[in-house]
């Protein structure tokens, strides 16, 4: 006899989805809900990786450049060209970028899933608003007190510092920011205290990190927290790395190439001081 014969006590093979009583309210689920597949602790073990990296890359940078370029100087001369500090910020952020890969994928996940890397269908848009944040930002600053120098500066004594310092700042610095403070930071700490305060907690990071740049004056470090709090929000507005990734770069492109025209071809710097 079969199992659906009708007979008192037989259960169907699969059972109904509950449904709310009439009139229950139900809670919509989060769009803007994260869940990455790490700890608070392992951003903070990036962040000192980050920071042993850069120590040993600069002191290894500085013994290369000091036996092969300048023999003649000291290592503490030869620790203030900006070439070599840069070139130590490459090798070390190319380390933390495989330390990061192994934390998001330990779990099984692929990296581009767990970091929220989600390519955006319309991506020149996101070009479009990194140009859009540069022009209005500039704006802004030009309201602001702005020191006639800051500690970055010193990256545009040459062509050749301006040119490496520009690539630079195009490519892999806004990609090791995005991935750190979008990617890794920003999830966590919504998943802890909510989104809006993840969102400010993730900008001041984010600004914190550039004030040895500008030498602590309050008006240029009130622009990198602004540039920072648009990054975030398209973070946690569109779940994508990617898309704030895209918004940084052309930020920072636009900035070079206005530097680029000024100083006709990073030829004349002294222009743009």
């Amino acid at each position: 006899m079969s199992s659906d014969s009708g007979w008192p006590g037989a259960l169907p093979e699969t059972l109904p989805e509950p449904q709310p009583l009439p009139g229950a309210i139900v809670p919509p689920e989060n769009p803007l809900a994260e869940n990455p597949p790490w700890t608070l602790w392992d951003v903070l073990r990036i962040a000192a990786v980050t920071l042993a990296m850069i120590l040993i890359f600069v002191l290894i940078a500085m013994i290369v450049a000091q036996k092969l370029l300048y023999p003649k100087l000291s290592f503490m001369e030869v620790a203030k060209f900006p070439l070599v500090s840069v070139f130590a910020q490459l090798g070390a952020y190319l380390v933390v970028l495989i330390f990061m890969y192994t934390i998001a994928t330990r779990s099984g996940m692929s990296f581009n899933k767990a970091i929220s890397w989600n390519w955006p269908k319309h991506f020149g848009y996101y070009l479009l608003a990194g140009v859009g944040f540069s022009i209005s930002l500039q704006a802004l600053a030009h309201l602001l007190p702005m020191p006639k120098s800051l500690p970055i500066d010193r990256f545009f004594q040459t062509p050749a510092e301006a040119w490496v310092l520009s690539i630079f700042g195009m490519t892999l610095a806004p990609l090791l920011e995005e991935f750190f403070f979008r990617g890794f930071l920003y999830p966590v700490l919504a998943r802890r205290v909510g989104v809006v305060i993840a969102v400010l907690l993730t900008s001041v990071g984010f600004s914190l990190i550039h004030v040895p740049q500008l030498g602590q004056a309050w008006g240029p470090v009130l622009i990198v927290f602004l540039i920072g709090l648009a990054l975030t929000i398209i973070r946690a507005k569109t779940k994508s790395v990617s898309a704030g990734l895209l918004t940084h770069m052309a930020y920072n492109a636009w900035i070079s190439i206005l530097v680029f025209v000024v100083s006709g071809g990073f030829r004349h710097l002294d222009r743009i001081k």
